[in-house]
Order: structure tokens, then sequence, then C-alpha cells
């Protein structure tokens, strides 16, 4: 991915030097976007961290409410940082064209919380064991950038395009937000292989492939392999995909982000498309 040297957003929160605060951060007032269904304890960990719900009062060994001064920052993880930015750059301005051109509306853009290893939102904890989310009720997407080292050694989901892919997913999430569609899903199941939350997860694959399409249009940001770092990661946080190597059976009524071929099919359909018409997963008879 051709990100180097190329404008960042400034709507990043950088708080990764404010120290780790203890995972078991309560009083959320809102719902962090997606949830997981229940999968038994040997899928906990893998669960929280990529279906992005806050599982840690379910581990028991300590590490959830640890806390202490902040890690010193690598150089890795401030090359991740300046790619997150200038990804998150590139979807306030594909997706401010969107919002002007198709539906006539202002963009207002998200911010970005970075983080390492605990921090507050107004949805609940936010840490690596949640996974990246974005909350509702204070308008933000946080991510730990550790969370892209774990995709790579957990899951085989490597590759700074996968890690973009994730960053549109969850702005994804904030553009429905928008559009009023997570309020909405709201009023539907929330599990199952149809549900509404299966819904908005593909949807927003969806409009990360919208993002992929425009983005490499205007600033030719892929490189060979990119679009299937994309796929693979797709492919590796189905939800079928999680529950089989959770060492649990293949559970479609716990179902909360589709399946990894729909994922992969929804990611596509947006990156072919470029157009936001193709992503009502709400309307599709067949996800």
């Amino acid at each position: 991915m051709r990100w180097q040297g190329r404008r960042g957003s400034s709507n990043i929160e950088d708080r990764r030097r404010m120290g780790g605060g203890g995972g078991r951060i309560g009083g959320g007032r809102g719902i962090a976007v997606g949830g997981a269904g229940g999968l038994g304890l040997l899928a906990i960990v893998l669960v929280g961290m990529f279906l992005g719900v806050d599982l840690t009062p379910l581990l028991d060994d300590g590490s959830a409410g640890r806390t202490g001064p902040a890690a010193p920052i690598s150089a890795e993880d401030e090359r991740l940082a300046q790619m997150v930015s200038v990804t998150l750059a590139d979807t306030e301005e594909v997706w401010a064209d969107i919002f002007r051109q198709d539906l006539g509306l202002p963009y207002e853009p998200v911010t970005l919380v970075l983080f390492r290893g605990a921090t507050r939102s107004a949805c609940g904890a936010a840490s690596l064991q949640t996974g990246p989310f974005y909350c509702p009720a204070d308008r933000r997407v946080y991510l730990d950038t550790e969370f892209f080292a774990v995709m790579e050694r957990r899951l085989g989901a490597g590759g700074d395009f996968a890690a973009a892919y994730v960053v549109a997913h969850e702005v994804g999430h904030y553009v429905q937000d928008e559009l009023g569609i997570l309020a909405e899903s709201r009023r539907g199941r929330q599990q199952g292989a149809d549900s509404a939350a299966v819904r908005v997860e593909l949807q927003a694959d969806c409009f990360a492939g919208i993002w992929a399409h425009h983005a490499d249009a205007r600033w030719g940001i892929l490189e060979p392999g990119d679009v299937e770092e994309a796929m693979n990661a797709a492919a590796r946080i189905g939800d079928d995909a999680l529950q089989r190597q959770g060492g649990g059976v293949v559970r479609p009524e716990t179902f909360t982000h589709g399946t990894s071929e729909q994922r992969q099919r929804w990611f596509w359909r947006g990156y072919e498309a470029g157009d936001i018409a193709a992503c009502d997963t709400f309307r599709a008879r067949t996800l």
C-alpha cells in the first residue's frame, strides 16, 4: 500500500503515552459497534479481539486490570500510527465527496483515538481485548495499534492494506451513524445469520470497499497483493472462521458479523462499484 509521504489526518486523538489505565473501565453509556454471541470460553480471546466487544470480565489471568506507565512507543508502532492517520485522511476526502455529490449532505469527519493498553470511551472499556470499535455515544473510533500485530500473529492477516481495511471498516460504522442506519438497525435482531447486526457489519465491509475504490482511483494507493490482503483479513474474521478457530462448532444463530465468504463478497462489491447504492445490505434478500 502506497501511503508514505502523504497527508495525515488532523482528527487523531493520540492517547498512546497516557499510560494503561486498566482494562476494566465501566460506566459506558452506549453500545460499541459491533457485538458477539456466545462461543464458549475457548473463543473468548479471539472474539474479544476481532469482533469488537469487551470480554475482559471473563478473563481471569489478571491482565485486564493491570495498570502502569505507558510502554515505550516503538518505531513500528509509530509507523503504523502514521499509516492509520493517512488512511483516515483518505476516508475523510472520499466520504466528503460522496456525501456532497451523491447525497447532497455535508460530511463531518470522525475522530479516531489511538491508545496503548486501555483507555476510556463513552461505550465502556477500550482495550486490546475489545479490538477496534466505533462508539456512537461519543462518535469516536478506538484503536490500539498493537491490534495489527495480533491480527498478523494470531490470524495470519498481516499487511498495511489489511490494517487500512480495518480502519476503513470502522469509519464505515461512523458513516452509518451519520446516515441514521445504526439507530434504525438497533430495532432489529442483534444475532443470527440474517440479523440486523450482520447486515450492519457487511455494509461496513462494503463501505470499506468503496473507500479502497476511490482512494486508489485518486491517489494510486494499491500495490500488487493489497486487495488480496484485505480479502484475507475479511475471511479470517468471519463468524464461521472465528468459531472454528475457537474450537467450537459453527452456529449461525449466534452470528453477528457474517461469514468469511459474505465479508469478502461485500468488501469486493463496494470495491468494484465504488457506489454507496451497491451496499444496501438491508434490502438484500441474499447476504
